[in-house]
This record gives C-alpha cells, structure tokens and sequence, in this order.
C-alpha cells in the first residue's frame, strides 16, 4: 500500500490561497475499477482509495505514515507567482488615473 503525499492546488474558482495550505495524505488504488456488467458503474472493492487525511504540515504527514509502517511519495508544491500590483485593485477606480478610462 503506497501512499502520496502532497499539498492540494486551489481550485479554477478561487483567487487566494485559503484551503490550498495543508497537506494531504491519499492512498494510491490497489485494484483497477471494473464495470459493472448490469448497470454500467464503476465500482472498486478497495477501500483505501477513499481515504484523505489532511494535516496541517508536511513534517505531520511524513510522522504520521512513518509511524504507521506507510510507503510514501512527496509531491512537492509548485511555486505560485505572486501578483503584486503597486496599488492593488482600487486604482481601478482612481481618481488619479494616468490611462485613459474605457468603460
């Protein structure tokens, strides 16, 4: 049983980083899914594939599996560019806008 470890992107709907700071812990499937030959669902019988811890550090997620007898794999976060304006979104509507207004 393997497991991964690795700190979650933010999702397309979110502009900062507010749950993208923890770590996860997720386990890699064991089995592959099969079709289920009457309704067409895919089903697995392996249950750990469900599982996702989260912890609030990388060091906690590391000691948690050493300490459980899990193999694990780092993912390391890519780093995000900071988008830092000099007067952040109010000078959008300035009164001492130096560009021409095009609304």
């Amino acid at each position: 049983m393997r497991a991964r470890i690795y700190q979650p992107a933010r999702t397309a709907m979110q502009s900062g980083t507010a749950k993208a700071k923890g770590w996860v812990l997720e386990f890699a499937p064991a089995a592959a899914r099969e079709v289920d030959p009457l309704m067409g669902w895919t089903s697995s019988g392996d249950t750990q594939a469900q599982v996702k811890l989260r912890f609030d550090t990388r060091d906690a997620a590391e000691a948690y599996a050493n300490a459980k007898g899990i193999a694990f794999d780092v993912v390391e976060p890519k780093a995000r560019k900071p988008v830092i304006r000099a007067r952040g979104y109010g000078e959008n509507f300035a009164t001492d806008r130096r560009g021409a207004w095009t609304h």
